[in-house]
């Protein structure tokens, strides 16, 4: 069985071109085997609105790691399989402008999963933000993981989820 690499990042303002945040879980044969989060300094502003929307501000991520020094530590878990997101163009799209940003050569192109396209497969007669999603496989939204572990690699495994994408990282 494949090894999926669910994460989330958080972004600082509108540009969506810098973390402020990062959570990645790593599922193997059901089962999570790593687990990870760590607040990201985007050495940049935050905008009003996703501060609102995160939590996240210039004073949380004090101390925290740039991007640069996070990617180090999060490279070995984001290479060992294929990656999972919830509107994946979305955390794709900013783990690419990241790694532009900073100069880092990763990898030519990179596997990936969409939850929202596959939720539109499986399930076409509902809306797919992830709220909805949690709610109809009963899972409280603070607690994903218990998503990413059991329910995410069934829904992988059906014939109608669909293919692998592969994107230039």
């Amino acid at each position: 069985m494949a090894i999926y690499i669910v994460f989330d990042v958080e972004t600082p303002n509108r540009a969506n071109d810098r973390m402020s945040a990062i959570g990645i879980t790593a599922i193997k044969d059901n089962k999570i085997v790593a687990n990870y989060f760590s607040l990201v300094d985007p050495e940049t502003h935050f905008d009003y609105f996703n501060t609102q929307l995160t939590g996240i501000d210039s004073e949380k991520v004090k101390g925290a790691p740039n991007f640069s020094e996070l990617w180090k530590k999060i490279e070995p878990i984001m290479s060992k399989g294929i990656l999972v997101a919830h509107n994946a163009v979305f955390d794709m799209s900013v783990l690419r402008s990241c790694l532009r940003s900073y100069g880092i050569t990763w990898k030519s192109s990179a596997e990936y999963l969409c939850t929202v396209r596959i939720g539109r497969r499986v399930l076409p007669d509902m809306k797919h933000n992830l709220n909805v999603m949690c709610d109809h496989y009963g899972i409280a939204l603070w607690n994903c993981q218990e998503m990413c572990s059991q329910e995410i690699p069934k829904i992988l495994d059906r014939p109608e989820s669909g293919s692998v994408v592969s994107q230039p990282s």
